[in-house]
């Protein structure tokens, strides 16, 4: 009955039993595992790697994964794709999906997370400053846990906030409330849309991704192993996402500056805004990025501890995306199915790390000065990363040695010294947002450029001694840092590239304290410090779930 049931539903007449292949103990193991999946529904993942010619070949893609399962195609009820990464290693690059397939059973019905949400229009009030990743998130889960969110933030809603930028890149006109740092959804709007982390212990990534898919990202992301969606579509995500928490009762102020907390026998009770209006709430969250200087000095003013903490300052370096390709993936011509490729490089140069960060593949550079008298920039990338640029920050870890002659500013110490090399930039050139500049070759040799390479940033460079302007300290360390880097990516050391200053905001310099397990600080019952600008993340998904971590809190003290 054994064999018979296997020949009769087509399985045994697949093999011929040959002993000098394998013996025939192997054979009926063999059966022995079909047999079992034959009789069991179940639900089974596999990994299955596919060569260039089959992307998009979903038939492929399933027979393939079905085959390695031993399991017969009209067996599968459903099947969906859970992880899907290019290995590049070989010089034949393919792509790794991980597969989950439904055996003889239907899958269960997704429940949204929003269909979990309700109306908490009379429900307490949370104050939110700030509504970047770290606040709309923060927001998004008070409204689940029965809280009413009230935001306030200082710059403008999304698309207010394009004449601005517009007026950056082609009048170097920087507006200190509205700029690529500052305004709704924060710096990570127009900054590229990577949504990679490594903080795998703050909480539940996919619920991050999950809440942006059901705000209009694509469900790419949820499978790749490095997620993008792109500085031109994630606007309409961040405006849908505040139309979620205006929809269910929350407010969200825009064009708003908080000027002070209120602060009664030690608890923060509210906010006073543009200079003389109350805002009263059962506790306040500040999210505020780690560019709002503004916000520091506020509390280092209404005696709330305040700590310096390490940072990094150094360059943004593109390069021809040609040259990153051919390095990566061993070809000049990636082709349709290859992604614009990225690195990612990390040396230590007399025990400092000198690292790329916010690798922007098929990117722009651009200006992200968020005051007048700085030049600042940083990179991003559309959705199609189809700019024939690659840029990526290139910086050094800032030690206390830099620091010594910036002692009389106290904690904002690092600060003042980031604040010193953006304005040295700004003073060297004419006044606008050009930026200085310098071919990677002349930068380790320390000669000026007598012109540049192409660039895909709009405000356009000038050659500049990029040696000079640089701290002493941080030149060197970058000098040597990229010629490790060219031994370790055969092509990254040319003169195609260029050199461009400052990337200085990689974090912030300050760090608002918080206590571990209550996530409040221990100098204001009731104020939260929150996402990147308190010191506890460092891109768009750590932020979030650091908002979402911190809305956990609050409801555990309001319990």
């Amino acid at each position: 009955m054994f064999y018979s049931e296997f020949y009769k539903n087509g399985t045994l007449d697949e093999y011929t039993i040959d002993h000098s292949a394998f013996s025939v103990a192997k054979f009926i193991e063999k059966v022995n595992i079909e047999y079992f999946n034959y009789l069991c529904p179940m639900i089974k993942e596999v990994e299955v790697r596919i060569d260039l010619a089959h992307v998009g070949d979903e038939e492929y893609l399933c027979e393939k994964g079905a085959k390695k399962l031993s399991v017969k195609r009209p067996r599968i009820k459903h099947w969906e794709v859970m992880r899907r990464s290019i290995d590049a290693r070989k010089r034949n690059p393919v792509y790794v999906y991980r597969l989950k397939f439904y055996v003889d059973e239907d899958p269960l019905e997704k429940e949204t997370i929003l269909s979990h949400f309700h109306i908490v229009k009379d429900r307490p009030k949370i104050l939110i400053i700030g509504a970047g990743p770290a606040g709309y998130f923060a927001a998004l889960e008070l409204i689940d846990l029965g809280y009413r969110p009230i935001i306030i933030e200082q710059g403008k809603d999304v698309r207010s906030r394009r004449k601005d930028l517009k007026a950056i890149q082609q009048d170097g006109f920087v507006n200190d409330k509205s700029n690529y740092c500052f305004g709704e959804g924060g710096a990570g709007t127009y900054s590229d849309g990577k949504l990679y982390t490594r903080s795998q212990k703050r909480g539940k990534i996919i619920r991050v991704l999950e809440l942006l898919v059901e705000h209009g990202a694509q469900t790419d992301i949820l499978i790749d192993a490095h997620p993008h969606i792109g500085s031109n579509k994630l606007p309409k995500i961040v405006q849908n996402i505040r139309e979620t928490i205006e929809q269910f009762g929350g407010e969200v102020h825009f064009d708003t500056t908080m000027t002070d907390l209120i602060l009664e026998k030690g608890k923060c009770t509210g906010v006073i805004v543009d200079g003389d209006i109350q805002h009263r709430a059962e506790s306040v969250i500040l999210a505020t990025g780690h560019s709002a200087r503004d916000v520091y000095r506020l509390l280092h003013k209404r005696g709330v501890t305040i700590e310096a903490k390490p940072f990094a300052l150094g360059v943004r370096i593109e390069h021809p995306q040609t040259i990153i390709d051919e390095v990566q993936y061993s070809r000049k011509d990636r082709g349709e199915h290859l992604p614009a490729a990225s690195y990612s490089l990390a040396c230590q140069v007399g025990e400092r790390g000198v690292f790329s960060f916010c690798m922007c593949p098929g990117g722009l550079v651009v200006p992200a000065a968020t005051a007048p008298g700085e030049i600042v920039v940083n990179g991003m990338s559309l959705s199609r990363r189809d700019s024939p640029f690659a840029n990526a920050g290139t910086v050094v870890a800032v030690e206390k040695e830099d620091l010594e002659a910036y002692q009389d500013h106290g904690v904002f110490a690092g600060l003042a010294f980031q604040q010193a090399v953006e304005q040295k930039l700004f003073a060297y050139g004419d006044g606008s947002q050009r930026a200085p500049a310098q071919r990677l070759t002349d930068f380790v040799q320390g000669s000026l450029s007598t012109d540049l390479a192409a660039s895909s940033y709009i405000p356009t460079l000038y050659p500049a001694p990029m040696h000079e302007l640089l701290p002493e300290s941080i030149y060197q360390r970058l000098r040597e840092g990229v010629q490790q880097f060219g031994k370790m990516m055969r092509g990254y050391y040319t003169q195609e590239a260029n050199v461009i200053g400052v990337e200085s905001r990689t974090s912030s310099p300050v760090k608002i304290p918080r206590n571990k397990e209550s996530y409040m600080h221990e100098d204001a019952e009731g104020l939260f410090p929150c996402g990147e600008g308190a010191g506890y993340a460092g891109g768009i998904v750590s932020a979030a779930m650091d908002g979402q971590n911190v809305a956990k809190a609050v409801a555990r003290y309001l319990a």
